[in-house]
């Protein structure tokens, strides 16, 4: 993946070794979720290279793609040392199969049409930086790559949600979209608070935040622009859940494919 000075900065964290066994795996499941959410989402995003609307866009998506990506070698290098089994952000990017990632089901998803990739990334973001915020501000393995991702959430939020507002105000074809990517996305969007199994052990040793607390903060950030878009929120009866613990849907395996065919067609290659 991605290397440059912030991940050679990470890899060079040394994990408290005063943690619990206990705690130290469930915070290595979690760290693995985060950069698995961000590193499906980098990719989602990177297939609008060279293809986005406008040339501002095409390269803003870029950008965003490679946070995201950069992102998820910090957190992906931490879990590495959190299981202390030897294996790198690599390891964990390139060689598990799609029952074994954690991310959401919500970034897994084909990218659609912008409508549909602008929307998801708002929902998403809006979800990354509260909870990225409460990271940072509690000391633990993972608030070094928690603080960098703050910092790059708040133009990530600004710039998806400006996004919304001018699709769903927008002509009738772009509120049309708008309102389809939120109709179709919404059912996903509850799995973005499902912290795992672990998530009560996390929560308890101060290393992950109650998920309800994120929640609250999610719901005014998007209801606050969706409604100055105009778009409504739906009714869903079912909300996907499963993802989290390796319940995926067809997508992700079409993407791992793709993705890993490199470092799985030359085990051990550098590059």
């Amino acid at each position: 993946m991605m290397q440059d000075e912030a991940t050679s900065e990470q890899q060079s964290v040394q994990v408290a070794p005063e943690l619990p066994d206990d705690v130290r795996g469930a915070l290595a499941g979690f760290a693995i979720g985060l950069g698995d959410d961000a590193l499906v989402l980098g990719h989602r995003l990177s297939e609008w290279c060279g293809v986005g609307p406008t040339l501002e866009e095409d390269i803003a998506l870029s950008n965003i793609a490679l946070d995201l990506i950069g992102r998820a070698d910090g957190f992906l290098t931490i879990a590495g040392q959190l299981e202390g089994d030897g294996r790198s952000a690599d390891d964990l990017a390139f060689l598990r199969d799609a029952t074994h990632y954690r991310n959401a089901a919500l970034v897994e998803l084909p990218k659609g049409d912008f409508a549909f990739t602008m929307v998801r990334q708002f929902l998403f973001d809006a979800f990354v930086l509260p909870l990225s915020e409460w990271i940072a501000a509690n000391p633990g393995p993972l608030a070094g790559v928690a603080a960098k991702a703050v910092k790059e959430s708040r133009y990530h939020v600004r710039h998806s949600s400006e996004w919304v507002r001018r699709l769903g105000g927008g002509t009738d074809a772009s509120h049309m979209r708008a309102q389809a990517a939120v109709d179709e996305l919404w059912m996903y969007t509850e799995e973005l608070f499902d912290f795992g199994p672990e998530a009560v052990l996390l929560v308890e040793a101060r290393h992950a935040p109650p998920p309800d607390s994120i929640r609250t903060q999610w719901n005014a950030t998007i209801e606050g622009v969706l409604g100055e878009a105009g778009l409504v929120i739906p009714e869903v009866k079912y909300h996907f859940s499963g993802a989290r613990i390796g319940r995926h849907t067809e997508y992700l395996g079409h993407m791992l494919s793709e993705m890993q065919i490199l470092p799985r067609s030359h085990p051990g290659a550098e590059w």
